[in-house]
């Protein structure tokens, strides 16, 4: 048996991946309500922390999880149509379309929660690695943004030595650059010291 990856398969993954994970379900769900463009409003990014700036914790929260099932589905649709690799190419191109949406000039959400429904569809355990290190570094620190920071690293790193996927944890690691980089803003104001912490103050 040949050991050539199915590139057709694989590209045809990230392209599925890709559409799904473009879907801007905060902006469209504003929108619906008659809120207007969220890109109008705080910090102008299109994922459920802005959409909790309008006041509608309602819309949030289902912004937070079609944000998240949309990468669930299309790991899911692209592994039963098309295989493991495709699959596995379908949760990074969800990563990509999230980010960086065509239709909205590739200004897209900063992934976190499209990056847990990716966790969901690859293995269920990878969703507990991510939230054991959420909660012990949020309760340590009180930095939501640091908390999926270092959250995010645990993801790959129980994929190789929980999990001892090798494909899995490639593919997680490729998607930190994207993470991270579109925490830059939050990453400069936690090396300032004036990033906001959860809770009240004091």
């Amino acid at each position: 048996m040949s050991g050539a990856l199915p590139w057709p398969a694989i590209l045809t993954g990230l392209l599925v991946g890709y559409l799904l994970g473009a879907i801007p379900f905060g902006l469209l769900l504003t929108r619906l309500a008659g809120i207007g463009d969220l890109r109008s409003v705080g910090s102008g990014n299109i994922g459920a922390t802005n959409v909790l700036r309008t006041g509608r914790k309602d819309l949030a929260a289902m912004t937070l999880l079609l944000d998240a099932l949309k990468a669930t589905a299309a790991i899911l649709l692209a592994r039963w149509w098309l295989g493991p690799e495709a699959g596995l190419a379908a949760a990074l191109g969800a990563i990509l379309g999230h980010c960086f949406p065509v239709w909205l000039g590739f200004r897209g959400g900063k992934g976190v929660a499209t990056f847990i429904g990716c966790l969901l569809a690859i293995d269920p355990r990878l969703v507990l690695a991510f939230a054991l290190v959420w909660l012990g570094v949020a309760a340590a620190t009180r930095y939501s943004s640091l908390a999926g920071l270092l959250a995010s690293l645990a993801a790959p790193l129980a994929a190789w030595f929980w999990l001892r996927d090798a494909q899995a944890t490639l593919v997680l690691a490729a998607m930190l650059p994207v993470l991270w980089g579109k925490h830059h803003s939050n990453i400069a104001r936690l090396l300032a010291g004036q990033e906001s912490r959860i809770g009240p103050r004091g």
